[in-house]
């Protein structure tokens, strides 16, 4: 029987779709790889077009959702970043990798390891460039860190937690793949998604990572330098 759609997530909801997308106003509208050994599946996936992969907020989770989102499958879950975690810091008893709750809350040295785990890349930003130097057809996804506000049910509290949230380009539409969002926000061609990134550095508070593979990695061809 086919499970009755998920209200829209808070940090504490959560579930894994495909879901329908989100435009915004003056845009048009409208793989991968194998997980590593050993790693368990995430929740089942409801398919509904367009084919755009998005899992909602469970928990403190954001690290994993936006690894899932930016690479478009069901690769990791929370067993999987705590295992990571164990291999980080295997004599540590607190670990410092994750949150002390045992609710996710993982640092980026875990989201680093993870898609190196897969043969891929994560490169730094360097918010002084432009980001017409972007090369952006070189690049498999985008990882932010940006501040987020906290909520506790429907209050919302007067603080902000760092937050992870995928971007990734389907079908030649980018998309943003916050896992606090209903549904995926599509951004547009390059141009819209050079736009938000703009928007969201000049914010001061946030962080750009490249996913990319490990030949463009070696190549530095992630950047345009003419």
């Amino acid at each position: 029987m086919r499970k009755r759609p998920v209200p829209a997530s808070r940090e504490a909801d959560g579930a894994t779709r495909r879901d329908p997308v989100t435009r915004r106003p003056g845009r048009r509208s409208p793989p991968l790889l194998g997980a590593e050994e050993g790693m368990s599946q995430a929740p089942e996936a409801r398919p509904s077009p367009p084919s755009v992969y998005h899992e909602r907020q469970r928990l403190e989770l954001c690290a994993v959702h936006a690894l899932n989102n930016v690479l478009q499958q069901q690769l990791f879950s929370q067993e999987a970043a705590d295992e990571i975690c164990k291999r980080l810091a295997p004599d540590s008893r607190l670990n410092p990798h994750r949150s002390l709750l045992g609710t996710g809350n993982y640092d980026v040295n875990v989201i680093m390891a993870a898609l190196q785990g897969l043969g891929l890349a994560a490169v730094w930003w360097d918010r002084r460039r432009p980001l017409s130097q972007l090369a952006l057809p070189q690049v498999l996804g985008l990882i932010l860190n940006l501040p987020s506000p906290v909520s506790l049910g429907l209050l919302s509290l007067p603080l902000r937690r760092r937050h992870w949230v995928a971007l990734r380009q389907v079908d030649g539409i980018y998309y943003n793949l916050d896992s606090k969002l209903r549904a995926p926000e599509a951004l547009g061609d390059e141009d819209g998604v050079r736009a938000f990134l703009a928007a969201a550095l000049a914010q001061g508070l946030c962080e750009v990572l490249l996913v990319v593979t490990k030949e463009v990695e070696e190549a530095g061809c992630w950047l345009y330098t003419s």
